[in-house]
């Protein structure tokens, strides 16, 4: 009974001081957690390409979830990998939702599509201008903006002028050739 006592004092020390020990990690891995969750979100508050009032952020045990809407799938990957580099974050679940209204998507799409048609001009045209060997294509730059052609620089007389002016008219989607072309004398 003697040893008893003692042992029992000192197993009721033991599970005490464990647990104080137990409940200060807990503080401290809730209050690095905190800590994480403010930084995060100060870094998606300061970036001004994101709504930070669409998107939440979460931690525990440093994976951070976010949480929300963005408008593209951009913004998506952006407020993601702001967060990701973030000192603490061991992990980012990116649960963000991308919402756009059907209109602003086919406005984009339709930006994107004048784009590269834009771009598929524009390649066209210096490809031949640089194939056809009456021309010195090299001197001659091609810029497109809504199937609007521009030729400028330097050509050798005025037959080469119309001939390059002749070959942009002539490539498919073309609305219009700005002459912008100087004749050397």
């Amino acid at each position: 009974m003697k040893n008893l006592v003692p042992s029992i004092v000192l197993s009721t020390a033991l599970i005490t001081t464990s647990g104080s020990v137990f409940a200060a990690n807990n503080w401290q891995d809730d209050a690095k957690d905190a800590w994480i969750d403010g930084k995060a979100e100060t870094t998606l508050l300061l970036n001004t390409n994101l709504n930070s009032f669409d998107i939440n952020t979460d931690v525990k045990d440093g994976q951070l979830t976010l949480s929300g809407s963005v408008e593209s799938e951009i913004e998506k990957s952006l407020a993601a990998e702001l967060v990701a580099n973030l000192d603490g974050v061991e992990e980012v679940d990116n649960q963000l939702t991308v919402v756009k209204s059907k209109q602003d998507q086919e406005q984009t799409d339709n930006e994107m599509l004048n784009s590269l048609t834009d771009s598929k001009i524009s390649t066209v045209v210096k490809t031949r201008l640089l194939l056809e060997s009456e021309i010195s294509g090299t001197d001659i730059e091609v810029n497109t903006e809504d199937k609007v052609v521009t030729l400028s620089g330097e050509v050798s007389s005025d037959a080469e002028q119309d001939l390059a002016l002749a070959i942009a008219r002539n490539t498919n989607d073309v609305d219009e050739v700005v002459n912008q072309l100087r004749v050397l004398q």
